[in-house]
């Protein structure tokens, strides 16, 4: 029988009054992978905190095996940590990692002092084999590609989760903790920690909303419902089979023992006879009943919140034609970009970080001047913004105050509602609604916000990164009503199943200033050829435009029914095909359509939840000609893509 590597034994915690840990246990092996899901505000976040040990609970123990290793991958990013990435890794060997941290800022120095002080640092790694730390340090940032030179500040936020991932792992941890590892990244970054995590031979308990990150990883769910720990081993999506038949069940059972409840308060109230000679121990019984009902934790409602439509906008919302922008320093951010974005459009921008994407979304809605061509705007135009930052909320008032605007009652679709009411709809109890948003967590948050947007006319939505800290069942109400919204959806996401249950056209923005469109959403893009620069050795991550600011709003639409691939910019007329490239042209179809075989076939070994326990060097070998397949098939449709278009020329 295989020890358990981490127990969790009845674990409570409460704040005030509030249970959000009840006697919740989980037991977990090596090698497991567990998504721990739950809706906002359930603890998810405050359970991770206990196993790391920076939290106590009130009753309950925390057991690791003997010996074993834990690290965390924090969720946020430092702000302003200006140290080497090479003295972040080495951090994680507290001692150590400060000798040689000191040892190669002294190596660098060329006076005598600084040579004697070398000399001591030496020994004192010698003596605690800190050479051969220092070797892991090295050989871990070479692995993740990291310039241990770089400043942590000077980085983007997908290579600062590389650094810290590094720092957590170089330990050779038994188990990892990750909470939302995903939030703030874009795609390749995302991409590049799954393959980094899949390489990863321990265990891992993670917190995430990313449903295509949680299918790639996760080999059991567990959820935290109602203070209680429940485990599905099972795959995401059977989890969510699995979920709806528990919900169900639990319905009928709290029917039964309800009718049963209301059966014995009718007998325990009939006449005066009945009483006098009612049997003692039914009495007992009943009062347990109604100690069971009072105890009972009732399932929360699920969102039901809806848009505030304004007067539809004219047909027309942008039309840009040859439109540009570039800084005085003559750095161009967008080059002749002619789009045409109409009413009902839905469109996902998509880019790496710093290729210009709030530029775009600020030239498209007025907020600033192209330097070049021209847009045309419609008529009756309302826009609603969503912050990824969530700047518009104010931290010290309550959920109510920061809705409302002075405002008792509120407007939605012709219906007067009452504020309090309206944010119940968003999930906040009356208690909740009075609490400042500073305690909130980063659901929370998002859900006001969402409550605050959804609660103004408009018949444009701008939202940039809005499913950051999202639950899934909220997450999955929001992309409804998006698809039911009848004005025009601009969106700015890194998630790459919202895109596709969203949107209509990907605009992608490839980092030269070029800018081009795709019909359908994130996997349509893909299929279409489309890729990151840094996945063909171009741009990296860390190249930030030094004037791109934070994401704060996004998107860009095109019009429906557009070319599949359709470049700004103009093209030169390839020459027709010849005999030879007809051939090929005619050859590719049956060519992608095997590879697409073969990567749905290795997607399906790999999901299987028994893939990981088996020998490493077959995962790492399959894992690998997955990656491999998916290349070929990628070049084969941009091949086919480019011939079929000289062909029609």
């Amino acid at each position: 029988m295989n020890v358990p590597l981490l127990t969790l034994d009845s674990i409570s915690l409460a704040y005030g009054m509030h249970p959000l840990l009840d006697d919740a246990s989980l037991i977990m092996e090596a090698g497991e992978r567990v998504c721990l899901l739950g809706r906002n505000g359930e603890g998810k976040s405050t359970l991770l905190r206990i196993v790391s040990g920076e939290i106590t609970p009130d009753s309950g123990t925390v057991r690791l095996d003997d010996g074993a290793i834990l690290a965390v991958l924090p969720q946020n990013l430092p702000s302003d940590d200006d140290r080497r990435a090479y003295d972040v890794v080495s951090g994680a060997f507290p001692e150590t990692g400060e000798l040689l941290s000191e040892y190669h800022r002294l190596s660098q120095q060329a006076d005598e002092s600084s040579l004697e002080a070398l000399m001591k640092v030496q020994e004192r790694l010698e003596a605690l084999d800190g050479w051969m730390l220092d070797q892991k340090v090295t050989t871990i940032l070479g692995q993740y590609g990291i310039d241990p030179d770089r400043r942590l500040n000077t980085l983007s936020g997908g290579w600062q989760r590389r650094v810290l991932l590094a720092r957590a792992l170089v330990a050779e941890p038994d188990i990892l903790l990750l909470d939302e590892p995903t939030n703030h990244l874009d795609v390749p970054a995302i991409a590049w920690l799954e393959d980094a995590l899949s390489q990863f031979r321990g265990a891992m308990l993670f917190v995430s909303h990313d449903r295509a990150f949680i299918r790639r990883m996760a080999t059991r769910i567990v959820e935290l419902d109602r203070g209680k720990l429940v485990s599905f081993a099972a795959t995401y999506d059977r989890y969510l089979d699995l979920k709806e038949k528990a919900l169900a069940e639990e319905e009928r059972q709290n029917a039964l023992f309800d009718k049963r409840l209301k059966q014995e308060e009718a007998w325990i109230r009939q006449g005066i006879k009945a009483r006098r000679t009612r049997n003692m121990g039914r009495v007992r019984a009943l009062k347990a009943m109604r100690e069971e009902h009072r105890q009972r934790r009732v399932r929360g409602g699920t969102a039901s919140f809806s848009v505030e439509q304004a007067d539809r906008s004219g047909k027309l919302v942008v039309e840009t034609a040859n439109a540009g922008f570039h800084y005085p320093d003559g750095t161009a951010v967008i080059r002749d970009m002619n789009l045409t974005i109409l009413r009902g459009d839905k469109i996902g921008l998509v880019g790496e970080n710093g290729t210009g994407k709030t530029t775009l979304v600020r030239l498209l809605l007025g907020d600033l001047a192209t330097t070049e061509g021209s847009i045309r705007r419609g008529t009756r135009l309302e826009v609603a913004y969503f912050d990824q930052l969530r700047g518009e909320l104010d931290l010290e008032r309550n959920a109510l105050d920061n809705l409302s605007e002075g405002r008792e009652f509120i407007d939605i679709n012709g219906q007067s509602k009452h504020v309090l009411g309206y944010l119940q709809e968003f999930l906040f109890t009356p208690e909740r609604a009075r609490s400042p948003v500073r305690v909130f967590s980063g659901g929370e948050r998002a859900r006001l916000l969402l409550a605050k947007l959804f609660s103004k006319p408009a018949n444009i939505l701008v939202l940039d990164e809005p499913t950051n800290d999202l639950d899934v069942e909220t997450l999955e109400l929001l992309e409804e009503q998006l698809a039911e919204f009848q004005g025009t959806v601009i969106v700015i996401s890194h998630d790459r199943e919202f895109l596709d249950n969203v949107v209509t056209e990907t605009v992608f923005l490839d980092g030269t200033g070029r800018v081009r469109e795709y019909v359908g959403g994130y996997s349509d893009w893909r299929h279409q050829g489309g890729r990151f620069p840094s996945e063909l050795g171009g741009n990296r991550p860390d190249k930030q435009d030094k004037h791109e600011k934070p994401a704060s709003s996004v998107g860009n639409e095109q019009s429906s029914g557009a070319s599949a691939s359709v470049e700004s910019s103009g093209k030169k007329k390839p020459a027709k095909l010849s005999y030879k490239l007809k051939l090929e042209l005619d050859q590719l179809p049956g060519k992608i359509e095997t590879l697409e075989q073969e990567v749905a076939d290795l997607q399906d070994t790999i999901s299987d939840a028994n893939f990981y326990s088996g020998p490493p060097d077959d995962v790492a070998a399959t894992l690998q000609k997955l990656t491999d397949t998916e290349a070929r098939l990628e070049q084969a449709i941009e091949r086919w893509m480019e011939l079929e278009e000289q062909a029609n020329q």
